[in-house]
């Protein structure tokens, strides 16, 4: 493991493009470190979901600023404006976010002020259910700023491994091994449909949704983040 506490991607097995492939290589980080430290993160993951509501909310705030985002620098981000999702202006909000570099300090600025409404009742909300798809479709319908992606990502954070994260990322690694082609547009009826395949894989491979995005996003990047 490096000091930055990321693994080092091993060689990428030359196998024949398709599913196959994919769960080859796979099953080959299920037997390194890897499978350990993406195990560690679902657990934080599931513990997470118990934070209070106000912790969770700033979390969401996290997955609205990735759209379209760099993800490490949305987690720097994040840290580094705290409590200010919870009691920033929209103004303040959006020029701290500009200072620190963010591409959409407005918009973003104004989705999370909107959001706040639902700051305080956040864990009760996402109590109601166990079902990440179930919960996706309140978040997509009351939280202006996330979408299918967005949703996803926020739902797999505080631990629920039924949904799919499918950024450019993943995207990539399942068209490279032949396991879908990157549509040009992700609509949501595309979204479950690839998302529907990558159940596929993820019942084959032993994993949840959860868990493969990471596995996936770890193959495209040698990263295991959030």
């Amino acid at each position: 493991m490096q000091p930055n506490g990321f693994l080092t991607r091993p060689h990428r097995i030359d196998a024949m493009n398709g599913p196959n492939s994919l769960l080859i290589e796979i099953n080959e980080l299920k037997r390194t470190d890897v499978r350990d430290t993406i195990e560690d993160r679902m657990g934080e993951f599931r513990r997470f979901r118990r934070r209070p509501s106000l912790d969770l909310f700033k979390e969401l705030c996290f997955c609205i600023l990735t759209a379209n985002f760099n993800a490490e620098r949305a987690i720097r981000i994040q840290a580094e404006v705290g409590d200010g999702f919870l009691v920033m202006t929209e103004d303040g909000l959006a020029r701290r976010l500009k200072t620190l570099g963010y591409r959409y300090p407005n918009t973003r600025a104004e989705y999370i002020a909107e959001a706040r409404q639902h700051a305080g009742s956040l864990r009760t909300v996402l109590g109601s259910s166990e079902s990440g798809c179930e919960l996706r479709e309140w978040l997509i319908k009351n939280i202006k700023g996330l979408g299918m992606k967005e949703s996803s990502h926020f739902l797999r954070n505080i631990g629920f491994g039924d949904v799919a994260i499918l950024d450019f990322h993943i995207l990539d690694v399942l068209e490279e091994h032949g396991v879908v082609e990157r549509p040009k547009t992700l609509t949501k009826a595309k979204y479950l449909e690839i998302e529907n395949e990558l159940q596929r894989v993820a019942e084959l491979a032993g994993l949840t949704l959860g868990e493969l995005d990471l596995y996936l996003w770890y193959m495209e990047t040698g990263k295991v983040l959030k």
